[in-house]
Protein backbone atom coordinates (compact mmCIF):
# COMPACT_ATOMS: atom_id res chain seq x y z
CA UNK A 1 0.00 0.00 0.00
CA UNK A 2 1.09 3.61 -0.21
CA UNK A 3 2.39 5.02 2.90
CA UNK A 4 5.17 7.43 4.35
CA UNK A 5 8.25 6.35 5.37
CA UNK A 6 9.39 6.54 8.97
CA UNK A 7 13.03 7.68 8.27
CA UNK A 8 14.04 10.51 8.76
CA UNK A 9 13.04 13.67 6.92
CA UNK A 10 15.96 15.17 5.19
CA UNK A 11 16.27 19.01 5.02
CA UNK A 12 15.74 20.93 2.16
CA UNK A 13 18.83 22.67 0.52
CA UNK A 14 18.87 26.13 0.65
CA UNK A 15 20.74 26.78 -2.42
CA UNK A 16 17.33 25.25 -4.10
CA UNK A 17 14.69 26.00 -2.10
CA UNK A 18 15.33 29.35 -0.29
CA UNK A 19 17.17 31.43 -2.98
CA UNK A 20 15.95 34.87 -3.12
CA UNK A 21 13.04 35.80 -5.68
CA UNK A 22 13.53 39.99 -6.16
CA UNK A 23 10.63 39.59 -9.29
CA UNK A 24 8.30 37.33 -11.08
CA UNK A 25 9.81 38.37 -14.39
CA UNK A 26 11.75 35.18 -15.01
CA UNK A 27 9.16 32.72 -13.41
CA UNK A 28 6.59 34.51 -16.12
CA UNK A 29 8.91 33.62 -18.63
CA UNK A 30 10.05 30.34 -17.90
CA UNK A 31 5.46 29.89 -17.59
CA UNK A 32 4.86 31.35 -20.99
CA UNK A 33 7.67 29.65 -22.74
CA UNK A 34 6.44 26.37 -21.00
CA UNK A 35 2.82 26.47 -23.09
CA UNK A 36 4.63 28.13 -25.81
CA UNK A 37 6.36 25.04 -26.51
CA UNK A 38 3.53 22.79 -26.33
CA UNK A 39 1.24 24.61 -28.33
CA UNK A 40 0.80 22.78 -31.46
CA UNK A 41 -0.15 24.90 -34.52
CA UNK A 42 -3.35 23.19 -35.92
CA UNK A 43 -5.38 26.44 -37.05
CA UNK A 44 -5.50 26.46 -40.82
CA UNK A 45 -7.57 28.86 -43.10
CA UNK A 46 -7.81 28.79 -46.66
CA UNK A 47 -6.67 31.74 -48.74
CA UNK A 48 -8.91 32.99 -51.79
CA UNK A 49 -7.19 30.96 -54.35
CA UNK A 50 -8.28 27.69 -52.24
CA UNK A 51 -11.36 28.67 -51.44
CA UNK A 52 -14.40 26.61 -53.58
CA UNK A 53 -16.34 28.89 -56.40
CA UNK A 54 -15.61 32.18 -57.25
CA UNK A 55 -14.92 31.01 -61.14
CA UNK A 56 -18.03 33.41 -62.22
CA UNK A 57 -17.13 37.69 -62.08
CA UNK A 58 -20.51 38.39 -59.75
CA UNK A 59 -21.40 41.61 -62.51
CA UNK A 60 -20.23 43.09 -65.44
CA UNK A 61 -17.55 45.56 -64.55
CA UNK A 62 -19.19 48.73 -65.98
CA UNK A 63 -22.64 50.39 -65.67
CA UNK A 64 -23.76 48.48 -62.67
CA UNK A 65 -23.14 51.17 -60.39
CA UNK A 66 -21.27 49.25 -58.01
CA UNK A 67 -17.75 48.51 -57.50
CA UNK A 68 -15.88 46.03 -59.67
CA UNK A 69 -15.48 42.58 -58.48
CA UNK A 70 -13.82 39.73 -60.53
CA UNK A 71 -14.49 36.96 -57.72
CA UNK A 72 -17.03 35.95 -55.05
CA UNK A 73 -14.21 34.59 -53.10
CA UNK A 74 -12.42 38.19 -52.88
CA UNK A 75 -11.30 38.39 -49.07
CA UNK A 76 -13.69 40.96 -48.30
CA UNK A 77 -16.77 38.93 -49.37
CA UNK A 78 -18.70 36.53 -46.80
CA UNK A 79 -17.51 32.86 -47.31
CA UNK A 80 -14.04 34.73 -49.17
CA UNK A 81 -10.62 33.83 -48.39
CA UNK A 82 -8.64 34.44 -45.73
CA UNK A 83 -5.91 37.08 -45.56
CA UNK A 84 -3.34 36.88 -43.02
CA UNK A 85 -4.73 33.47 -41.29
CA UNK A 86 -3.25 30.43 -39.90
CA UNK A 87 -1.32 28.63 -42.25
CA UNK A 88 -0.89 25.28 -39.37
CA UNK A 89 3.39 25.45 -39.84
CA UNK A 90 3.48 28.92 -37.28
CA UNK A 91 6.26 28.06 -35.06
CA UNK A 92 5.07 29.69 -31.46
CA UNK A 93 8.12 28.19 -29.46
CA UNK A 94 9.73 30.36 -27.24
CA UNK A 95 13.76 29.83 -26.23
CA UNK A 96 14.68 30.01 -22.55
CA UNK A 97 18.43 29.53 -21.48
CA UNK A 98 19.24 26.19 -19.68
CA UNK A 99 21.20 28.55 -17.00
CA UNK A 100 17.81 30.64 -17.01
CA UNK A 101 15.52 27.66 -16.71
CA UNK A 102 17.13 26.17 -13.68
CA UNK A 103 16.95 29.59 -12.00
CA UNK A 104 13.44 29.65 -12.72
CA UNK A 105 12.62 26.51 -11.01
CA UNK A 106 14.88 27.19 -8.20
CA UNK A 107 12.53 30.25 -7.45
CA UNK A 108 9.75 28.27 -7.89
CA UNK A 109 10.38 25.39 -5.36
CA UNK A 110 11.09 28.53 -2.80
CA UNK A 111 7.54 30.18 -3.81
CA UNK A 112 6.57 26.45 -3.09
CA UNK A 113 8.52 25.87 0.13
CA UNK A 114 7.46 29.53 1.66
CA UNK A 115 3.80 28.31 1.37
CA UNK A 116 4.18 25.19 2.56
CA UNK A 117 3.16 23.31 -0.36
CA UNK A 118 6.31 20.60 0.19
CA UNK A 119 5.72 17.64 1.40
CA UNK A 120 8.47 15.28 1.98
CA UNK A 121 7.82 11.99 1.74
CA UNK A 122 8.21 8.12 0.12
CA UNK A 123 5.36 6.81 -1.93
CA UNK A 124 5.54 3.27 -2.60
CA UNK A 125 2.39 1.34 -4.00
CA UNK A 126 1.40 -2.03 -5.60
CA UNK A 127 -0.03 -0.22 -8.85
CA UNK A 128 -3.57 0.32 -6.96
CA UNK A 129 -4.97 3.56 -7.42
CA UNK A 130 -7.23 3.32 -4.35
CA UNK A 131 -3.69 2.63 -2.32
CA UNK A 132 -2.51 6.62 -3.77
CA UNK A 133 -5.71 8.28 -2.84
CA UNK A 134 -5.28 7.17 0.82
CA UNK A 135 -1.90 8.47 0.77
CA UNK A 136 -3.08 11.50 -0.70
CA UNK A 137 -5.65 11.79 2.13
CA UNK A 138 -3.67 10.72 4.92
CA UNK A 139 -1.26 13.45 3.86
CA UNK A 140 -4.39 15.77 3.24
CA UNK A 141 -3.34 16.18 -0.56
CA UNK A 142 -7.09 17.59 -1.05
CA UNK A 143 -6.11 19.56 -4.59
CA UNK A 144 -3.91 19.78 -7.21
CA UNK A 145 -1.09 17.24 -6.27
CA UNK A 146 2.28 16.62 -7.95
CA UNK A 147 4.44 13.59 -7.41
CA UNK A 148 7.60 14.38 -7.66
CA UNK A 149 10.37 10.84 -7.75
CA UNK A 150 13.51 10.23 -8.79
CA UNK A 151 12.84 7.59 -10.78
CA UNK A 152 8.72 6.63 -12.22
CA UNK A 153 8.09 3.37 -11.66
CA UNK A 154 5.57 1.08 -13.62
CA UNK A 155 3.35 0.61 -10.59
CA UNK A 156 3.37 4.40 -9.53
CA UNK A 157 2.72 5.59 -13.02
CA UNK A 158 -0.24 2.36 -12.72
CA UNK A 159 -1.62 4.07 -10.04
CA UNK A 160 -1.49 7.77 -10.86
CA UNK A 161 -2.34 7.87 -14.22
CA UNK A 162 -6.34 8.33 -13.37
CA UNK A 163 -6.19 10.27 -10.68
CA UNK A 164 -6.80 13.83 -12.18
CA UNK A 165 -5.25 16.37 -10.37
CA UNK A 166 -2.30 14.29 -9.80
CA UNK A 167 0.63 14.85 -11.97
CA UNK A 168 4.03 12.37 -11.53
CA UNK A 169 7.07 13.56 -12.92
CA UNK A 170 10.98 12.55 -12.40
CA UNK A 171 13.12 15.07 -10.62
CA UNK A 172 15.19 15.71 -13.03
CA UNK A 173 12.03 17.20 -15.47
CA UNK A 174 10.97 19.50 -13.25
CA UNK A 175 9.33 22.76 -14.33
CA UNK A 176 7.85 26.29 -13.25
CA UNK A 177 4.36 25.26 -14.96
CA UNK A 178 3.44 22.30 -12.91
CA UNK A 179 5.60 23.79 -9.49
CA UNK A 180 3.07 27.46 -9.62
CA UNK A 181 0.08 25.22 -10.42
CA UNK A 182 0.51 22.43 -7.89
CA UNK A 183 -1.10 22.99 -4.44
CA UNK A 184 0.84 20.46 -2.93
CA UNK A 185 4.11 18.97 -3.92
CA UNK A 186 4.69 15.72 -2.77
CA UNK A 187 8.94 14.94 -3.23
CA UNK A 188 10.26 11.66 -2.29
CA UNK A 189 13.88 11.49 0.16
CA UNK A 190 15.87 10.23 -2.65
CA UNK A 191 14.48 12.81 -5.01
CA UNK A 192 16.43 15.84 -3.48
CA UNK A 193 19.36 15.31 -3.96
CA UNK A 194 19.01 14.70 -7.51
CA UNK A 195 17.17 17.85 -7.50
CA UNK A 196 19.82 19.30 -5.81
CA UNK A 197 22.29 18.45 -7.94
CA UNK A 198 20.23 19.26 -11.44
CA UNK A 199 19.80 22.87 -10.38
CA UNK A 200 22.86 23.89 -7.97
CA UNK A 201 25.22 21.33 -7.91
CA UNK A 202 27.00 20.69 -4.51
CA UNK A 203 26.74 23.43 -1.93
CA UNK A 204 29.42 25.13 -0.71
Amino acid sequence: MAETTKKATPALPKSVFAVEVTNHELLKLAYDSYLANNRLASATTKQRGEVRGGGKKPWKQKGTGRARFGSTRNPIWRGGGIVFGPRGNENYTKTLSKTSKRVAVRQALTLAAEAKKIIISDVKTTGKTKEIVKFLEDNKCDRKTLIVVNEKTNELIRATSNLQNVVLMSATYLNVYHILNADHIVIAPAAIDTIKNWLAGEEK
